[in-house]
């Protein structure tokens, strides 16, 4: 009977290190691609909080990794702040990270509570960061019956115009439970009730036709305006 001989197969060591050679590539290169670092951050939408603020608060000052940072933690970070109300975060070429921010608007300070008060209702002590905002104080005890409605009126008015009032006092009177009057930083003043308070928006224009004189704007009632003497 004839004797079986089994070869043996050598083992190709050239190809075996050309493979080794490649996977080890394709790690390394791997790796640098998911650690490649953000090259760019665009922040848009922000009126009164800047940019150091917001990169700050999403924890990407150090512009980690463009692939490992999900743009939903960073989305979930800055809405745990008060003064954002909504974020978008986008992906562009180049690895440039754009984060669109809806800020959450602040409308008014509570002299009452020592606090300033946004337009989602939310309040936080005017001690932290007074210094962002440029917003009238209201000076007196609004009901709790005015109150909601209140902040929906200051809600529609315009953040330039919001920014020319220094101080709100609910003064309502026998005739009008819902009147207010406001203190302007150009010493005018202004009646408005609570179903008009959009009508403040057009206080430049009627500005523009007081030729500097200074006096008290009648907007609960009419439209008219009646000089100091």
């Amino acid at each position: 009977m004839a004797k079986k001989i089994v070869k043996k197969r050598k083992l190709k060591v050239f190809t075996l290190l050309l493979v080794l050679l490649f996977l080890g590539g394709l790690v390394f290169s791997t790796y640098l691609f998911l650690n490649t670092n953000t090259k760019n951050i665009i922040i848009e939408g922000n009126n009164y909080l800047n940019d150091d603020y917001i990169i700050d608060m999403a924890g990407i000052k150090d512009y980690p990794s463009f692939y490992l940072t999900s743009s939903r933690s960073l989305r979930k970070k800055l809405l745990k702040s008060v003064y954002i109300e909504d974020v978008d975060v986008k992906r562009e070429f180049y690895h440039i990270l754009v984060i669109k921010i809806k800020e959450n608007k602040a409308l008014f300070i509570n002299s009452g509570k020592n606090t300033i008060v946004f337009e989602n209702k939310e309040e936080i002590s005017v001690d932290e960061k007074i210094d962002l905002f440029r917003i009238p104080r209201v000076i007196n005890y609004v009901p709790d019956d005015k109150y909601s409605s209140f902040v929906k009126g200051m809600k529609n008015i315009n953040s330039d115009i919001l920014g020319k009032i220094s101080d709100i006092e609910y003064q309502p009177n026998d005739y009008d439970k819902d009147r207010f009057l406001l203190y302007m930083d150009d010493g005018n003043m202004v009646y408005l009730t609570l179903t008009k308070f959009k009508m403040i928006n057009y206080y430049n224009d009627v500005l523009s036709q007081l030729e500097d004189k200074k006096g008290i704007l009648y907007l609960d009632n009419g439209n008219h305006f009646q000089i100091k003497e």
